[in-house]
C-alpha cells in the first residue's frame, strides 16, 4: 500500500513538474527536485500515520495495544502546505474522514430500569399492606452497524427469570428493502404495540402482539406501503427441544403444550409442543390526508405447524384486520384478530407460557381491541409531555368457555427526560395478570392500580 502511495505521489508530483516546465520553459533545478522529494516524504509519512491510526481504531477494544501516534482531534497542518496534487489531498482527506468515522463506536448499548408499584383487589394480603413497590426489571439494548451489517439485541432480567427478547443481524439491500435474520419480530396487526398502556392488549397473552421468533424476514418500506414477508423456523428458544432449563421464562407468549383433560390450568403440560415452520405476512397502506392528519390500514396473517418432538400433531392459524387514524396529538387504533389452533387430540385448550409460569388460552377465538390516546406537551419541572389513554381489549367466542375476557386500561403515561412512568387503572375479568386467566369462565370483574416507573439509558 505505502509502495502505490509513493508511486502515485511520483507520478502525480512529476507531472505538475512537467506541466511547469512545459508554461515556463525553464528546467527544473536541483533544488526544487529537493524540495519535491521532501514534499514527497511529508506526504507518505501523514498517509503512513493515518493509515495506522485507523486500522488501529478499527480493531476490538480489547485489542488496542496503545493510542495511535495522531488523534483524530489534532489540529492537522494544512493541507495546502504539504501537497501540491489535488488527488492526493483528496486520498488524504478520505483517510482522516474514516479515522473520524472509526473514532465512533458502531454498537451502542442503552436499556433501562424499571420498578413499580401494585395494588389489587384480588389479592386481599396485597391490599391490606396498601399495595406493594417492587423491582420490575433490568434491560439491555445492543444496536448498531459494523460495515453494511445492522445489529440489534435486548436482554432482559427479572426477580423470577431472565430472558432474551430479540437478537438479529440485518441487511439493506435498497433504500426500502431490509432483510433480518435471527430472533425477530413476528409481523402482525398494529405495530410497534397494539396498545398504549404497559399491560399491552389481550393479544400479547395469546402471542399475538410483540412476539418475537427464530427465522428470517424481508420488509418493504416508503411511504405509501409496509410490507413483511418472514419464515419462521420454531420459537425464540429453539422449538420443543431447545436447550433449556424452564420453557415458560420467556418474554412473550407462545404455545408451549397441550391442556389435556383433568389438568389445571396453570399446570406444566403432560403433552409439550413447539410451533414450527411458520409463515407470516403482514400488508399496511399508508394515507397523509393533510398536514395533521394520516390513516393506515392492514391484514396480517399466520400460518404454522405444532410438533410434539417426533411428529406435527396440529396446525395453527391467526388472521388480523386494522386501522391506525391519527389526528394532530390523537390516536384511534382498532383491530379484529381470530385464531386457531387444529390439534389432532381432544383437549381443552392450548399452554402456553411466560414470565416464569404456565397459563391456559382457548385453541379458536377472537379478540377485538379499541384503543384512543392525546398526547399533551407540557413543562412542569422535568416533565415534557403527559400521553392520556384509554384501550379496550374483548376476547369472545371461545372454544370450550362460556366468558369472555375482557380488559380496559385507563392510564396516562408521563415523560420526563429518561424517565417514562405509566400510571394505568386497570378494570378485567379472565385476564392474566389481573387476577384471572383467557381461559376462565368467571364474570367477576377484579382491579388493578399500577405504576411502573422506568429510566431509559
Amino acid at each position: 500500500m505505502k509502495k502505490q502511495l509513493l508511486a502515485l505521489c511520483i507520478s502525480a508530483s512529476l507531472s505538475a513538474s512537467a506541466l511547469a516546465q512545459d508554461t515556463s520553459s525553464e528546467p527544473v533545478t536541483a533544488a526544487q527536485v529537493q524540495e519535491l522529494l521532501q514534499q514527497m516524504q511529508a506526504l507518505q509519512q501523514r498517509v503512513s500515520e493515518l493509515e495506522a491510526q485507523l486500522k488501529e481504531q478499527q480493531k476490538p477494544e480489547q485489542q488496542v495495544a496503545a493510542a495511535p501516534a495522531v488523534t483524530a482531534n489534532e489540529e492537522l497542518e494544512p493541507r495546502q502546505r504539504i501537497y501540491s496534487s489535488p488527488a492526493l489531498a483528496a486520498r488524504v482527506e478520505k483517510l482522516e474522514d474514516d479515522v473520524k468515522a472509526a473514532e465512533n463506536a458502531p454498537i451502542s448499548i442503552g436499556g433501562a430500569v424499571r420498578t413499580q408499584y401494585v395494588w389489587a383487589d384480588y389479592d386481599d394480603a396485597n391490599t391490606d399492606r396498601g399495595g406493594d413497590f417492587d423491582f420490575d426489571l433490568i434491560r439491555l439494548d445492543y444496536s448498531g452497524s459494523i460495515g453494511d451489517v445492522i445489529l440489534s439485541a435486548q436482554y432482559r432480567w427479572f426477580q423470577y427469570m431472565e430472558s432474551l427478547q430479540h437478537a438479529w443481524v440485518g441487511y439493506n439491500f435498497t433504500e426500502n428493502w431490509q432483510g433480518q435474520l435471527g430472533i425477530t419480530k413476528v409481523p402482525f396487526g398494529v405495530t410497534p404495540y397494539n396498545s398504549n398502556s404497559y399491560f399491552f392488549s389481550s393479544n400479547f397473552y395469546v402471542g399475538l402482539e410483540d412476539d418475537h421468533d427464530a427465522g428470517v424476514k424481508l420488509r418493504y418500506r416508503d411511504t405509501d406501503w409496509d410490507l413483511d414477508f418472514a419464515f419462521f423456523k420454531n420459537d425464540e428458544q429453539g422449538g420443543i427441544d431447545g436447550s433449556v432449563s424452564a420453557r415458560e421464562d420467556r418474554y412473550a407468549y407462545d404455545p408451549l403444550g397441550v391442556r389435556l383433560s383433568g389438568e389445571g390450568i396453570y399446570d406444566t403440560p403432560t403433552l409439550a409442543v413447539g410451533e414450527t415452520n411458520s409463515i407470516a405476512v403482514r400488508a399496511a397502506r399508508k394515507f397523509a390526508l393533510s398536514d395533521i392528519s394520516s390513516f393506515e390500514v392492514g391484514l396480517s396473517g399466520q400460518l404454522g405447524k405444532m410438533n410434539d418432538g417426533v411428529d406435527d400433531v396440529g396446525d395453527r392459524s391467526a388472521y388480523a384486520l386494522h386501522g391506525v387514524y391519527t389526528y394532530d396529538r390523537w390516536t384511534f387504533m382498532g383491530q379484529a384478530t381470530q385464531y386457531e389452533y387444529d390439534m389432532d387430540m381432544a383437549n381443552d385448550g392450548i399452554v402456553v407460557g411466560a414470565y416464569a409460569f404456565y397459563d391456559t388460552i382457548p385453541s379458536k377465538a377472537e379478540l377485538y381491541t379499541a384503543n384512543i390516546a392525546y398526547s399533551l406537551p407540557v413543562k412542569i419541572g422535568p416533565i415534557t409531555n403527559l400521553t392520556f389513554y384509554n384501550d379496550l381489549s374483548v376476547m369472545t367466542n371461545k372454544r370450550g368457555y362460556d366468558e369472555d375476557t375482557i380488559m380496559n386500561v385507563l392510564g396516562m403515561a408521563i415523560s420526563a427526560g429518561g424517565l417514562y412512568t405509566y400510571v394505568d387503572f386497570v378494570k378485567a375479568k379472565n385476564q392474566p395478570f389481573i387476577g384471572g386467566t383467557m381461559a376462565g369462565d368467571s364474570d367477576d370483574f377484579e382491579t388493578r392500580f399500577n405504576i411502573n416507573i422506568g429510566y431509559y439509558f
